[in-house]
C-alpha cells in the first residue's frame, strides 16, 4: 500500500490521557472538513461506541464511518475509515500509535488503503495522489492539533500529580 498518510505530533500529556482524549473526546477536538464529509449531509458529530467510529448527524442517523480492531489504552488503537460513496472493496484504515516521549507522547496516525479508493472517485475530488494524499495529511495534522489542545486542557484539570 503505497498511497497512505502518516503524520506525527507530541503532545504534553501521558499516552493513557491522550488515548482517552482521542476517543472520549473526539467529539470536542474532531474539525470537520468540507473537502472529506462522509455523507452528504455532514458534519454531525464524531463518537466512539460500541467498538465502532461513527458520525451522528443531526438528523438522528448515525453513519458508520469503522469498526475498531485494536484498542490497546495508551498505546495503539485501530479502525475503519469509509465514505457513505465508498464501494464494497473500498477500505481504508487508520492506525493511531500513542508513543511515551519523555513526560509527553508522540501520536502518529497512519491512514492507508487509499489505494483501495480510485483516483477518479468523488473522494479524491479528482486530486493526482500526491495532492490528494498532502491536503488529507493536512488535515490530519489538524485534527492532531484540535487533540493536543484537549489533552493538554484535560491534563492540565488533572491536579499536579503527574503534571508535566
Amino acid at each position: 500500500m503505497s498511497s497512505r498518510i502518516l503524520v506525527s505530533l507530541r503532545i504534553a500529556a501521558p499516552p493513557e490521557v491522550v488515548f482517552d482524549a482521542f476517543v472520549d473526546d473526539i467529539a470536542v477536538w474532531w474539525r470537520p472538513n468540507g473537502l472529506f464529509a462522509f455523507t452528504p449531509r455532514s458534519p454531525g458529530v464524531m463518537a466512539f461506541e460500541d467498538g465502532r467510529l461513527v458520525e451522528r448527524l443531526s438528523s438522528g442517523k448515525v453513519f458508520e464511518v469503522g469498526v475498531v480492531s485494536v484498542w490497546e489504552r495508551g498505546v495503539r488503537l485501530v479502525f475503519g475509515w469509509r465514505q457513505a460513496t465508498f464501494a464494497t472493496d473500498m477500505n481504508t484504515e487508520v492506525e493511531v500509535r500513542f508513543e511515551a516521549v519523555g513526560a509527553g507522547t508522540r501520536v502518529t496516525v497512519e491512514h492507508r488503503g487509499w489505494d483501495s479508493v480510485p483516483a477518479p472517485h468523488v473522494a479524491r475530488h479528482s486530486f493526482p495522489n500526491t495532492v490528494f494524499l498532502a491536503r488529507h495529511g493536512e488535515w490530519w495534522r489538524s485534527l492532531l492539533a484540535g487533540l493536543a489542545a484537549q489533552a493538554g486542557s484535560v491534563h492540565l484539570g488533572a491536579g499536579d500529580k503527574g503534571r508535566l
